[in-house]
Parts: C-alpha cells; sequence; structure tokens
C-alpha cells in the first residue's frame, strides 16, 4: 500500500486499534523507515498523549448516584459521573476526532477535544461538591412540590459551612430571554441572590451556592423566572419555595 493509502489509519495505530492488513503495511513503512509514515504515526502518537493529558483522573464517592437520584426521585444518568464514564466519553471524543475529516487542521480538532475534556471535568467537580455538601450530618434537607401534579417538585438541602443545593424536576427549560434565579430568603429582610442556572431538556436542573450561610436566620430558599443575567431582586412570582 502506498503511503496515502495508509494516512487514515495513523490515529488508528497509535491507539493500537487498526486491524491487518492495513497494520501490517504500516509496521512495514516504518520498519524501513519511511519519512512520511513515521511523521503521521509521530504526530499521531502526539495527540493521543495529548488528549489523555486532558482527562485527568475523577473520582466522585461512590453513594453519589444512589444519593442525588433518590432525593429527586429523576433517573439522571448524567449526573453520576466516574472515571469510567469519562474514559469512555474521551474514547468517543477520541473516535469523533478521527472521523470527522481530515479537512480541519490538528489544532483545531484537539481545541474542540479539550473543551470538550474540560466540560467533563468541571461537571465532574461540580458533583463531588454536591455530594460533600449531602453527606455532612448538619446539612438540612426541606422538599417542595409534593402533592401537586405539575409544579416543579424536588429538593433543598442547606450547609452552614458549605451552602444550598437545589435539585430539582419538572421545571422546563427556561424560555429564551430568561434564566431561573435562586434566592435565599432571610426571616427578616429581603431575598438575597443565590445565582442562575438552568434545567435540561427533560426539566432536570441541579444548582449549588456555594458559600455560608446563616441556617438559623434563614426562612426560605425560592426560584424565580427572570430575564437573561438576572435581577438584584425578585421580579415574578416564584416558581418553587422550599420553607426552612
Amino acid at each position: 500500500m502506498s503511503c496515502d493509502e495508509l494516512r487514515d489509519g495513523y490515529e488508528l495505530y497509535a491507539l493500537g486499534v487498526l486491524e491487518d492488513p492495513e497494520r501490517s503495511e504500516l509496521r512495514e513503512h516504518l520498519g524501513r523507515g519511511c519519512e512520511v509514515c513515521v511523521a503521521g504515526v509521530k504526530r499521531a502518537r502526539e495527540a493521543m498523549a495529548v488528549l489523555a493529558e486532558t482527562v485527568p483522573p475523577v473520582a466522585p464517592p461512590p453513594r453519589l448516584r444512589r444519593r442525588i437520584l433518590a432525593s429527586v426521585g429523576v433517573e439522571r444518568s448524567r449526573w453520576w459521573v466516574t472515571p469510567m464514564w469519562v474514559g469512555i466519553s474521551l474514547s468517543c471524543l477520541v473516535a469523533a476526532f478521527y472521523y470527522a475529516g481530515r479537512e480541519h487542521s490538528l489544532g483545531i480538532q484537539m481545541a474542540r477535544v479539550q473543551t470538550q475534556s474540560r466540560q467533563l471535568l468541571e461537571e465532574a467537580a461540580r458533583l463531588n461538591e454536591a455530594l460533600a455538601l449531602l453527606n455532612q450530618p448538619e446539612t438540612k434537607q426541606v422538599t417542595f412540590g409534593e402533592g401537586a401534579p405539575k409544579p416543579p417538585r424536588g429538593r433543598v438541602f442547606v450547609n452552614p459551612r458549605q451552602g444550598v443545593l437545589l435539585l430539582a424536576s419538572n421545571l422546563p427549560p427556561a424560555p429564551p430571554g430568561k434564566i431561573y434565579e435562586m434566592w435565599i430568603i432571610p426571616k427578616g429582610g429581603n431575598p438575597v441572590p443565590a445565582g442562575l442556572f438552568q434545567s435540561d431538556a427533560e426539566g432536570a436542573a441541579m444548582h449549588l451556592r456555594r458559600g455560608p450561610v446563616d441556617v438559623a436566620a434563614t426562612g426560605a430558599v425560592a426560584v424565580t423566572l427572570e430575564a437573561e443575567g438576572g435581577a438584584p431582586q425578585p421580579t415574578s412570582t416564584p416558581l418553587i419555595v422550599a420553607a426552612l
């Protein structure tokens, strides 16, 4: 086979999954010092090394999936991130990188993969924080939306040191130009903004507001629908109210 015919197998060879007869042909080229194939395989191996470095091991504690899903009552498989899951996702990204087309430059493809890998890591870190809050003995939890057929339902977890975690289901994605905003409502005084978030296409949402909370002085945690960018004070009727 010619170098042009083997060119599309460089990445697969670097991953160790290229099959015969291409594998044997490429090894023959490499064995005789073919400059084109040697350089191509070297670039492919360097690319795979960079991909591996973009996703370090991530190991959320093993009870995360059971605790979070049980608290909401909705099966949300994407909230469970393990090293195996990250590895599988990275493998899919590598495959997408390979089959996306040779017309794009390696630099553009690598940037895309690295961005997606960072998103996986950010999600895993967020889940680690959520589990840490859930497992603290001083964390207080309250439910909302029980007994109602349609309104959002779920739980709010409040920890005096780590913050407030909201888990909701049946919360439709905010319409264009709008976003959900969480509020910490003291027993006396004005609501305090506690961050912006969006639900997914299935109506599930997880939002963590980090930082100390005076639980004794907090009367409720609420959610309103606001203009994109949020508001300093609520401008609409709360969709969620979890009284503490």
